[in-house]
C-alpha cells in the first residue's frame, strides 16, 4: 500500500501494474482454449500461428508487468506518460484479440459462436475488473472490444447475434458504471488519505521543529543545556557502564557584564555569537559544544585527561582573542572548570556539578584560568554538604552570634561605626567560617532566616553603643532579592528608637548581578527611609564605575587589596584616584584592610576619612568592644598618626 504522499496518477499506475499480469494470464488462457476448440475447423494461421503469437505477446506482458509491479513508484510526470501509453495499447490489444476471435467464427459458423462470445465476454469482464482504478483505460479497452464485436453481429443480420452483442454491451456498460462509482469512492479515500498524510507530516515536522528548538540555543544556534545533558547520557549509555574517558568543561566569559553595561545588550549578543562561532569551528566527532545560558558555554570532549585539559585551555585562549565589531575591538576573558569521567563522577548531573564547582573555584581565586576538579575539591564539596546538612537542623538563635569590627575616623581617630560580622559556632562542626555560612545559607535557601537572626542580635547591640557610633550590616544577594527579608529588616529598624541614619547596609557588586534594577529599587527605599547604603569591596568587580553612577549610595568601601598597593607610587595614585572619584560623586570613602601604620598614614594623607583593618581593631564580641571604647581616642604625633588604643 502506498503512503499518502503519492498522487492519483501514481496510485493508478501502481494498482495497474499489480492487476495487468493477471489480466494477460486470463487472456492467454482464453486464447489457448478458443484456438484448441477451433483447431479442426479453422486454418492453421488462425488456430496455431496467430494464437502462438498472441499468447507469447500476452505472456511477455505478464513478465513485464510482474517485474514492474516490484519497482518503486515513478514520479508523477513519468506515471502520467506511461498511463497514457497503456490506455491506447489497451484499445489495440482488445481490438486485436476480438478481431482474431471473430475471424475464427467465419469458419465455424453457428457451431462455436457461443464459445467466441463467451471468450470475448469473459475476457472483457476480467479486464474491467482489473482496471477498477483506471476508468479511462477501461473505457478504451471496452471500446476496442465492443466496436468490432457489435459491427460483426450487426453485419451478420441475425437477430439473435444482435441481441447477444447488445447484451454484452449492456453488461459492459453496467460494469463501467460500477467501476466509475468505485473509482469516485477510491478518489475520495485517496484525497482523505493524502490530507491525513499532510496533517501527519505537518505534525511530525512541528514535533521535529519543537524538538530541535528545545535542544537549540535561539541566539547562537548552538546546542543548549538540555542537548549537552542528552549527549552526556548518550555517551554513558553507549559505554554500558564503562564509557571511554571524557571530560565536561564549563566556560564562563569574564568582563562580559561590562560589555552589556557599557555598549548595550545588542553588542553583548554579538560577542556571544562570535564566541559561539569560534567554539563551533573546533567542534567535531570528539568535541561537543553548547551554550548553557548567559555567558556560559559547555564542552564535552572524549579523550585522556591531559588531552582534554589541553583542548579546553586552547579553546579558552581562542575565546580571549580580540573581537572586532565594526570600529570596536573588545577583549573578553575566559575561565573554565573541568570535570573528568570517571574520577569526578559517573553520571551527568554529578559531572556537571563538579565542573561547575571547579569553575566557581577558579573565578573566585584565579579568574581567567582553567581549573580541574580534584580530590581537594571533592573534600570541600563533602564539607559543604556536611555544613548544609548541619545548618538545616541548627538552632540559629543559640548558635549564631555577631562580632563587631570598628571603623575609625582618621582625622579624630575615634570609632565612628562598627561592622557586624556573622559567627556560627556549631556544636557539631565547631566554628564555621563566615563566608562558608553565607554560601551554605544561600545554597540551602535559609539565607533569609540567617540574616534576620543576625540582624536581631546586631540590633540589640546598637542600643548598647554610644549614639555617635553607627551599625554597618552586610546584605547578601538573596537578601536583596527577597521582598520578605527586606520588609522584615525595615520593620525591625523602624520598631526601635534608634535614628535610621545610624544603620548602614553594605552590599557588594557581585550581590547586585542577579537583578541590578531590583537592587537599585530596594536600596533606594532604604535611603528614602533614612538609612545609609555602602558599596563593599569596591574595585574587585568589573562594573564598578557603572555601579557608582547608577546605585543610590552613601559610602564606598575600597577593597583591602588596594591597601597593600599603597607602598608603591602607582598604587597610591590608584587609591587617590578612587578617593577623588568618590568625592566627586558625593560619597564617603572607607579604606579596608589597614594592617600597618604606614598604610594608615598614607590613607589619611591621601584624604580617606575612614579606615578599617586589623591594625585598628579585629572583630570582637560586643562586651569586648564596649570595654575598649573608652580608650579609643588617638593622639597625633609628628609625622604620623598614633596607633589607637582599640586593638585586640
Amino acid at each position: 500500500m502506498l503512503s499518502g504522499k503519492y498522487s492519483l496518477v501514481q496510485y493508478q499506475l501502481y494498482y495497474l501494474r499489480r492487476q495487468l499480469p493477471w489480466n494477460y494470464l486470463l487472456l492467454a488462457a482464453n486464447t489457448t482454449s478458443l484456438a484448441a476448440i477451433h483447431y479442426a475447423v479453422a486454418p492453421v494461421l488462425l488456430t496455431t500461428i496467430l494464437p502462438i503469437l498472441l499468447v507469447g505477446g500476452a505472456l511477455s506482458r505478464v513478465a513485464y508487468w510482474w517485474i514492474a509491479s516490484r519497482q518503486p513508484p515513478e514520479d508523477e510526470q513519468t506515471s502520467t506518460r506511461r498511463l497514457r501509453i497503456v490506455t491506447w495499447l489497451s484499445a489495440m490489444v482488445g481490438g486485436v484479440f476480438t478481431v482474431w476471435a471473430l475471424a475464427l467464427g467465419a469458419f465455424s459458423g453457428d457451431i462455436y459462436y457461443g464459445y467466441i462470445m463467451l471468450f470475448t465476454g469473459l475476457s472483457l469482464l476480467g479486464a474491467l475488473v482489473s482496471l477498477i482504478h483506471t476508468p479511462r483505460v477501461a473505457i478504451y479497452m471496452t471500446a476496442g472490444v465492443l466496436a468490432p464485436l457489435i459491427a460483426y453481429n450487426l453485419w451478420s443480420g441475425s437477430a439473435v447475434r444482435i441481441a447477444v452483442a447488445l447484451s454484452i454491451a449492456l453488461v459492459a456498460g453496467l460494469v463501467l458504471r460500477m467501476l466509475f462509482d468505485s473509482h469516485r469512492t477510491f478518489t475520495r479515500l485517496l484525497k482523505s488519505q493524502q490530507a491525513l498524510a499532510l496533517e501527519r507530516g505537518e505534525a511530525v515536522r512541528l514535533i521535529d521543529e519543537n524538538l530541535r528548538l528545545a535542544h537549540t540555543d535561539p541566539l547562537t544556534g548552538m546546542p543548549n543545556r538540555r542537548s549537552l545533558f542528552a549527549q552526556i547520557r548518550k555517551m554513558l549509555e553507549a559505554g554500558n557502564g564503562s564509557a571511554p574517558p571524557f571530560c565536561i568543561a564549563l566556560l564562563d566569559l569574564d568582563r562580559f557584564k561590562l560589555v552589556n553595561d557599557s555598549y548595550g545588550h545588542a553588542t553583548g549578543d554579538r560577542v556571544l555569537v562570535e564566541t559561539a562561532r569560534r567554539l563551533n569551528e573546533r567542534a567535531g566527532k570528539r568535541l561537543f559544544v553548547a551554550r548553557l545560558g548567559g555567558d556560559e558555554f559547555g564542552l564535552l570532549f572524549q579523550g585522556s585527561q591531559a588531552e582534554g585539559q589541553r583542548i579546553v585551555e586552547q579553546l579558552c585562549a581562542l575565546v580571549r582573542q580580540p573581537i572586532d565589531l565594526d570600529d570596536l575591538e573588545l577583549r573578553i576573558g575566559c575561565s573554565a572548570g573541568i570535570a573528568f569521567y570517571p574520577d569526578a563522577g559517573t553520571n551527568a548531573e554529578t559531572l556537571f556539578a563538579r565542573s561547575d564547582y571547579a569553575l566557581h573555584h577558579v573565578k573566585t581565586n584565579r579568574r581567567g584560568e582553567c581549573a580541574v576538579f580534584t580530590s581537594a575539591h571533592e573534600d570541600r564539596v563533602r564539607d559543604a554538604q556536611r555544613i548544609e546538612s548541619t545548618l538545616q537542623s541548627a538552632d540559629l538563635d543559640r548558635e549564631l552570634s555577631v562580632h563587631f569590627q570598628p571603623i575609625y575616623d582618621t582625622r579624630t581617630m575615634t570609632v565612628r561605626s562598627v561592622e557586624a560580622l556573622a559567627r556560627w559556632n556549631s556544636p557539631t562542626l565547631g566554628l564555621v567560617p563566615a563566608e562558608m555560612l553565607i554560601l551554605t545559607a544561600e545554597r540551602s535557601g535559609k539565607m533569609g532566616q540567617v540574616t534576620l537572626h543576625l540582624f536581631e542580635k546586631a540590633l540589640a547591640a546598637i542600643t548598647a553603643l554610644p549614639p555617635t557610633i553607627s551599625l554597618s550590616f552586610n546584605l547578601s544577594a538573596d537578601d536583596i532579592a527577597s521582598g520578605t527579608t527586606m520588609r522584615e529588616l525595615i520593620a525591625m529598624v523602624l520598631s526601635t528608637r534608634v535614628p535610621p541614619d545610624r544603620f548602614i547596609f553594605e552590599v557588594t557588586e557581585t550581590s547586585l548581578v542577579r537583578d541590578f534594577d531590583g537592587a537599585r529599587e530596594v536600596l533606594g527605599r532604604l535611603r528614602t527611609l533614612g538609612m545609609r547604603v555602602a558599596l563593599d569591596d569596591f574595585g574587585t568587580g568589573y562594573s564598578s564605575l557603572h555601579t557608582l553612577q547608577d546605585l543610590p549610595l552613601d559610602i564606598v568601601k575600597v577593597d583591602r587589596s588596594f591597601a597593600a598597593r599603597m607602598v608603591s607610587p602607582a598604587g597610591r595614585q590608584i587609591v587617590s584616584a578612587i578617593r577623588n572619584l568618590g568625592q566627586s560623586l558625593g560619597l564617603e570613602c572607607t579604606m579596608e584592610g589597614i594592617e600597618t601604620e604606614e598604610q594608615l598614614v598614607e590613607t589619611s594623607r591621601i584624604g580617606y576619612r575612614y579606615a578599617q583593618g586589623y591594625l585598628l581593631g579585629k572583630p570582637v564580641p560586643l562586651e569586648e568592644l564596649k570595654y575598649s571604647l573608652p580608650g579609643s581616642l588617638g593622639a597625633a604625633v609628628p609625622g604620623m598618626l598614633a596607633k589607637p588604643a582599640l586593638t585586640t
